[in-house]
């Protein structure tokens, strides 16, 4: 998935959990920027960027999302690895 495709899906998971416009959220956002984006919010988020990429995150993943441009980062590592995992 490129980054044109990633950025969109982050933003709706933005919008979806914090009730925001998701065109206010650029890679440079950060918790400062998104007064919901507490402690409880970010693992609220995680659960929602799950829901809309099919992945699990673990606790390196979640301290890694430390800004949007970091939530892309760590979700197309992911995808990366499940697109290059060996079909059993």
């Amino acid at each position: 998935m490129s980054a044109e495709e990633l950025l969109p899906k982050v933003r709706t998971a933005f919008q979806s959990t914090f009730d925001i416009d998701p065109q206010t959220i650029t890679p440079d956002t950060t918790p400062n920027d998104v007064p919901a984006w507490d402690s409880m919010g970010h693992v609220t988020l995680a659960s929602s960027l799950e829901q809309a990429f099919g992945l699990t995150f673990d606790v390196d993943d979640l301290m890694a999302m430390e800004n949007v441009r970091e939530i892309c980062k760590v979700v197309q590592s992911k995808l990366d690895r499940v697109q290059c995992a060996p079909v059993q």
